[in-house]
């Protein structure tokens, strides 16, 4: 892959404009900081162009409403399919569904979705999990404040998936990486706990 990229720099581009109004929980950088993030562990653990994009877009349908069609159009079928692997239906004729059905559905979806959007999971809950335990060093048990639930349920989803990405990735050195970040979380979680 060139070092440049003009379909990548477009996807930079979408990602930033549907992402300019929202904020990462606990710190209140640009959110963008967090789908860039995924998209440079994809590229660094030697994933594809069109898997960096997937990283680079993996929100924006879930969290911002573009519509599948355009990344379909612009980025192509690979890009689309990872991207609808990896978004949840947030709200039901109007009415918001639970933490709980949404994430049981994000990982059945998860186990019948290619290994590239596998990946893209891995490296965005890799992504996650580093900064909320930099967000409960920093600030302690209010930390989870911000959260849609606590320390055990966002622990077991955590788990969930990197037991799944190494279910369907092996040893690759992305899940190696996933799985240290989740036990540094149980750790940080279990010092909270004790303290």
């Amino acid at each position: 892959m060139a070092a440049y990229s003009r379909r990548y720099g477009v996807a930079l581009s979408l990602a930033a404009h549907a992402h300019r109004t929202q904020s990462r929980k606990g710190n209140g950088i640009p959110f963008l900081t967090h789908p860039v993030h995924v998209s440079v562990i994809l590229l660094r653990s030697g994933f594809s162009e069109d898997v960096a994009i997937a990283g680079l877009l993996h929100d924006v349908v879930e969290d911002q409403d573009v519509p599948l069609a355009l990344l379909e159009a612009d980025f192509g079928p690979a890009v689309a399919e990872m991207v609808t692997a990896l978004s949840e239906q947030k709200r039901e004729n109007g009415v918001k569904r639970s933490w709980e059905v949404r994430k049981a559905e994000a990982l059945d979806k998860l186990r019948h979705a290619s290994s590239e959007a596998v990946a893209v999971k891995a490296a965005d809950v890799l992504h996650n999990a580093r900064s909320l335990v930099e967000h409960i060093l920093h600030h302690g048990p209010s930390a989870w404040e911000e959260y849609s639930r606590g320390p055990e349920q966002s622990l077991w989803y955590f788990r969930s998936v990197a037991a799944l990405a190494r279910e369907r990735l092996g040893a690759h050195p992305l899940v190696d990486e996933l799985d240290e970040a989740v036990r540094d979380l149980e750790q940080v979680i279990a010092a909270m706990a004790g303290s």
